[in-house]
């Protein structure tokens, strides 16, 4: 569970969210109880796709919506969503955000060449770099494709000669500068 918040927030949106049909932070389950690996797939019906396509348009809407939207009872729909939480389908709900609007207006792909068997060690290191949005390790003519959003060009010039190429198991980089990007959202 997210500690950022203090306990007065926890038990007013407690308090809140079950008087509007909302599931509170502590009412929703983050992952296996047992701490143990996640249980394999299940088939998801169309009243889970329903589920994620709202949740993926609005991961704050409240039970009560979410239940009417797809014709199943609250406590179904509660079941259905823990459910998913604790299957791993989804992930965490968070906000989407105008990076340029966040004070990070330039943005980029940084494709990398790294030595081999060394993702792991790179791809925690990727981590603790400022910006770094999105980090997936790929096939074909490069190893790893990064996303950074930064406040200017002077500060990507800083993280990709400065940072990137001093991680030792980095060969080489290629920075794709984004002129404009969007988002898709989900039908919902």
């Amino acid at each position: 569970m997210d500690k950022r918040f203090s306990t007065a927030w926890n038990e007013h949106r407690t308090s809140t969210a079950t008087k509007r049909g909302n599931m509170a932070p502590e009412q929703m389950a983050y992952g296996p109880r047992d701490g143990g690996a996640l249980p394999p797939p299940r088939p998801l019906d169309a009243i889970d796709q329903d589920i994620l396509k709202i949740l993926q348009g609005d991961g704050r809407a409240s039970i009560r919506s979410v239940a009417e939207r797809v014709h199943v009872s609250r406590a179904n729909a509660y079941a259905r969503i823990n459910r998913l939480v604790e299957d791993g389908v989804i992930r965490g709900f968070s906000a989407r955000v105008d990076h340029e609007r966040a004070g990070h207006g330039t943005s980029a792909y940084i494709t990398l060449k790294i030595v081999q068997n060394t993702w792991r060690t790179v791809r925690e290191q990727l981590r603790q770099l400022p910006g770094a949005s999105h980090i997936a390790l790929v096939g074909g003519d490069f190893d790893v494709l990064l996303l950074v959003h930064t406040p200017d060009n002077r500060a990507l010039r800083e993280l990709v000669l400065t940072r990137l190429q001093a991680i030792p198991e980095v060969l080489s980089t290629r920075t794709l500068l984004v002129f404009e990007e969007e988002d898709l959202e989900p039908d919902g």
